[in-house]
């Protein structure tokens, strides 16, 4: 992966959404060819020189300050995801991963995490690790999304399935939004661990194979993996609304806890229900 082009393409994406009167900037006169801020409107709002910026684009200032950081990212407007994803991305070009482990470090669960997925019953969740890799789940989540347990491990991945496994496409009544929040999120792990062949491996797997992510990864857009309301279409359970809720686990700081669950008394609890009781009264009569 080229970090210097992956940090020059990602600020001038950011400073393409931003308008000079946005920042009460008087715009530089002549022909603008391009939206957004220039270079020179840019610098001069965050207290920089031009040629600073320039090289700092250009990948060329690997050791710039955090200051410089914060005062860039203030005027280009970032939000904390964002503002993250500019650090990672400073600090490969300059070899520190920072203080992650290494990559190819294996990502065990726990086995008091696998009993809180059983014992959570008929509310879906799976356990996230590197790279957006499904580490465990429970017979909910199997039944709703698909079966974990049963792919070859390389496709045990929400990028993959999203991308690569029909199923997934038909589950999300906006499929596209939910594909861009998961490539917003693979691309924070790409930061967070630049050397991660697995993570580039698959990042060229999807890149070869699917339009779609090729497009979506050109926006380079960056967030957590984090809370929202999921509208799914299953084809036995019928619609659902779901809140997603997105759990760090405090000594595994690689890996999170995913639950959707529904609001209480909904259609949609029951619909869950149903799904898991069938599913697991299936499980009983099989000899």
């Amino acid at each position: 992966m080229d970090f210097r082009t992956e940090l020059a393409s990602f600020l001038q994406s950011r400073r393409a959404r931003v308008q000079p009167e946005d920042l009460g900037v008087r715009p530089l006169s002549g022909r603008r060819r391009v939206p957004g801020l220039r270079r020179e409107e840019l610098a001069e709002r965050a207290g920089v020189s031009v040629d600073y910026y320039v090289r700092l684009e250009q990948g060329r200032s690997p050791n710039v300050s955090e200051q410089v950081l914060d005062s860039i990212a203030r005027t280009l407007r970032l939000d904390a995801s964002e503002r993250a994803h500019l650090g990672h991305l400073t600090r490969a070009l300059r070899g520190d991963s920072g203080a992650h482990p290494d990559p190819v470090t294996p990502q065990p669960v726990r086995g008091g995490v696998r009993i809180l997925l059983d014992a959570v019953g008929d509310v879906p969740a799976y356990v996230l690790g590197r790279r957006l890799d499904v580490l465990a789940s429970n017979r909910a989540a199997r039944a709703l999304f698909v079966d974990f347990d049963a792919l070859p491990p390389a496709q045990r991945n929400l990028a993959w399935l999203h991308f690569r496994h029909p199923a997934m496409r038909e589950l999300y009544t906006d499929w596209e939004e939910a594909a861009r929040d998961t490539v917003a999120a693979l691309r924070m792990d790409l930061g967070r661990y630049p050397c991660d062949d697995r993570l580039c491996a698959l990042l060229a797997e999807l890149s070869v194979g699917s339009a779609e992510f090729r497009h979506l990864w050109s926006e380079h857009q960056v967030r957590e993996h984090a809370h929202d309301v999921q509208r799914l279409h299953h084809p036995v359970a019928g619609e659902l609304t779901l809140n997603r809720e997105t759990l760090s686990l405090p000594t595994e700081p690689d890996q999170s806890l995913v639950t959707f669950a529904a609001e209480p008394g909904t259609a949609s609890q029951e619909a869950l229900r149903t799904l898991v009781g069938d599913l697991a009264t299936a499980a009983v009569r099989m000899p």
